[in-house]
């Protein structure tokens, strides 16, 4: 996956996802995805084409270690934050994958008065 399409398809499943919205509190060069003010998504703009996102520590742990795209956040807690960089062992669908946890690990913190979505419900099937 080269650069263009990972950050394309990352800000388009962030794009889709109740309450997101896209700010560039850092200027233009980075676009940041937030929902309900906090961060769940970064795309600097500077043609490195990374993606930096939320994950579970157990997550990242064991994504770094089976994905050579998958590094610890640049410039970010390493513990919680992880980026994808362009490369082969990547694909579309893990891409929205990670996004979309990323941004539900977001909103089962916020207070429930403030979450657009039920973390646990949302992008499930009904039963």
């Amino acid at each position: 996956m080269d650069a263009v399409d990972l950050t394309s398809l990352a800000s388009a499943r962030a794009e889709e996802l109740p309450g997101s919205e896209r700010e560039n509190p850092f200027g233009p060069e980075w676009d940041v995805f937030k929902v309900r003010g906090r961060v769940f998504l970064l795309t600097p703009l500077d043609g490195t084409g990374r993606v930096t996102l939320k994950s579970n520590p157990d997550d990242a742990v064991a994504l770094r270690e089976t994905f050579a795209d998958i590094v610890p956040g640049y410039h970010m807690n390493k513990k919680h934050w992880i980026t994808l960089m362009p490369g082969k062992t990547l694909d579309a669908d893990l891409i929205a994958e990670l996004v979309t946890e990323s941004y539900l690990l977001v909103v089962e913190n916020l207070p429930l008065r403030l979450r657009p979505v039920d973390p646990a419900l949302f992008g499930r099937p009904p039963t």
